[in-house]
């Protein structure tokens, strides 16, 4: 189970979150909606430890993490959250497979081990007959996959996914979205999802909406 519990931050005098409150438990789809500029995107990043909140804090497990610091908190981050974004930041120079394995090298694992966690991945996503191919080489669809993969390298607790759908096409969206569902069923996966897609809200285990700063409603 993730908390958050009190969660503020300002950026100058811009006051973006105003005490968030929230409870995520294991194994579901969480989609977090609303306008532009409520606070989705910030709250996201605080939940992965990317940015740190003026006030409040987060816990994974009953560990407060927001306390963490440096090496501490990137081995954290790197054990326990993957990342999906709405452009899917590979490494042109590397392969699929190669992008894949990355977070799991940095965490200590070996060469082999790295390698074989990753295709093992990419054809879990269907995607194994194009696990040499470099990024250019592969479509919109393949490209989100391969970072869907990326992000569950390490068998993360949580998937924090920001617009990972906003680039693509109807069906190859449906496609990432049953995705989710797939993995989330399978793998006992939990996903937080930032979205502008009324679809995959409406299909999401909690969808969150939030209103200038705050968790205005449970839908």
């Amino acid at each position: 189970m993730i908390e958050i519990k009190g969660v503020t931050k300002s950026y100058g005098d811009l006051q973006v979150l105003k005490g968030v409150d929230l409870v995520i438990p294991d194994n579901k789809v969480v989609a977090i909606v609303g306008a532009s500029g409520a606070g989705k995107s910030t709250l996201l990043h605080i939940l992965g430890t990317l940015d740190t909140p003026d006030s409040g804090y987060v816990s994974y497990d009953g560990v407060n993490v927001t306390a963490l610091k440096n090496n501490k908190l990137s081995h954290f981050r790197n054990k326990n959250v993957g990342f999906v974004f709405q452009f899917h930041h590979l490494l042109p120079e590397f392969t699929a497979w190669e992008n894949v394995a990355i977070p799991a090298w940095i965490s200590g694992r070996g060469r082999n081990e790295g390698e074989q966690a990753a295709r093992a991945l990419l054809k879990r996503m269907g995607l194994e007959n194009r696990a040499e191919h470099r990024p250019s080489e592969l479509s919109g669809g393949e490209q989100q996959r391969v970072a869907v993969a990326r992000a569950l390298v390490n068998n993360p607790k949580v998937v924090l996914a920001d617009e990972p759908s906003g680039n693509l096409d109807s069906d190859t969206k449906r496609e990432l979205h049953e995705l989710f569902f797939r993995l989330r069923d399978e793998l006992g996966q939990t996903f937080v999802i930032v979205t502008h897609d009324n679809e995959l809200a409406q299909s999401a285990d909690i969808c969150l909406k939030m209103r200038d700063g705050i968790i205005a409603n449970n839908l």
